[in-house]
């Protein structure tokens, strides 16, 4: 069934003006321009019950990547298709991810610092202030990593521009509302503009919405993560660091595949940087800089995919379970000489175009 109503289902509807509303779950009595065409209204902290829980998930947490936090956020049971609780996950994705990709923050103070902030945004902020509360929540973020006040230069600046960049992209795709288009429009803006602004480099990957059905709004092709929209099979090229020679297949991929597929490369372990002599060897021959868009991640870091390549780690590759595996057999170059990396990369090389004649 669509969800809407909390209590009875039904579609909701929002006034022109506050109107003393009794919460069905705690009968707290407030003003509010929403309830159900049934007159049901259920008050913000009642919405988000449990929402404290997510400290202690993002505390465990080791993903680089804010958009896999927050689809892990979505999947909880406090979670419902629209509502103020997304204007908190946003922010405490972001900084978990933040965290784990090298920014120096005290994380558990920052997360409890967002949870304060982002429930003080109402429900439908949205529609009756301009402003969504996902894309609020990006800035609150940016305030927080860097220590805004009311009286800060630089800081105040970025975390405005921040905003102001999320609610942008909300605003040029559209209305009428939705919680998850809304708040996976703002994160990606926030990984873009955290790598620009404070040059960290969290984890980004394309996004797929499957909430369509539980959304009697949902605006179909027009949203940017439509399933309905064509899309391209997935590869992730596996082995246990991800720093070499699933970093060269993923740059191959990314140069003669990105029209068919969608490329990712990832391992059990990860390493600081990838591989210096694959980064150097890749520049000098094919004008490729791994570096650019690629960094050593875990297989929780990139989404599921169709086909997963082994580089040909053997038994200490990494395993997948119910998926099968296809095995390159590929020897490690790491500390050879350039000759040995050279062949490598062309077997690397021929392989992938070998996928993409028999596409």
């Amino acid at each position: 069934m669509k969800e809407e109503c909390l209590i009875c289902k039904a579609p909701l509807e929002y006034l022109n003006e506050d109107t003393e509303m009794e919460c069905e779950l705690c009968h707290k009595k407030e003003r509010s321009k929403t309830r159900c065409i049934n007159g049901h209204y259920v008050c913000n902290e009642c919405h988000m019950q449990g929402i404290d829980s997510l400290i202690g998930m993002c505390l465990e947490e080791t993903s680089r990547n804010p958009i896999v936090i927050l689809d892990k956020m979505m999947a909880m049971p406090f979670c419902h298709m629209h509502g103020p609780e997304h204007h908190v996950m946003v922010g405490m994705a972001l900084l978990t991810a933040y965290r784990n990709s090298g920014g120096e923050i005290d994380l558990e103070k920052s997360l409890i610092e967002m949870n304060s902030r982002g429930q003080s945004v109402p429900g439908g902020a949205c529609g009756f202030w301009g402003a969504c509360g996902a894309g609020i929540s990006t800035g609150m973020f940016v305030s927080i990593i860097t220590g805004s006040t009311p009286l800060g230069k630089d800081n105040f600046g970025l975390a405005h521009k921040m905003t102001a960049k999320a609610l942008g992209a909300i605003g040029e795709v559209g209305g009428p509302r939705c919680c998850k288009r809304d708040s996976y429009l703002s994160i990606s803006e926030a990984i873009d503009f955290v790598k620009e602004n404070m040059g960290i480099a969290m984890g980004k990957t394309d996004i797929v919405c499957s909430y369509s059905g539980q959304n009697n709004q949902c605006i179909g092709k027009r949203c940017p993560f439509s399933m309905k929209k064509k899309q391209k099979k997935k590869i992730a090229f596996i082995c246990v660091h991800n720093s070499c020679r699933s970093q060269i297949a993923e740059a191959f991929g990314r140069k003669y595949l990105s029209d068919i597929f969608e490329c990712y490369s990832a391992g059990t372990e990860v390493k600081p940087q990838i591989n210096q002599d694959a980064v150097r060897l890749m520049k000098q021959k094919y004008g490729i800089d791994m570096e650019k868009d690629q960094y050593s991640k875990l297989l929780d870091d990139i989404p599921e995919a169709d086909i997963y390549v082994s580089m040909g780690c053997n038994v200490a590759c990494p395993n997948i379970p119910g998926k099968k595996i296809v095995n390159w057999g590929l020897e490690d170059p790491t500390g050879q000489e350039d000759s040995v990396f050279l062949d490598v990369i062309r077997r690397i090389e021929e392989n992938i175009l070998k996928m993409r004649d028999e596409k």
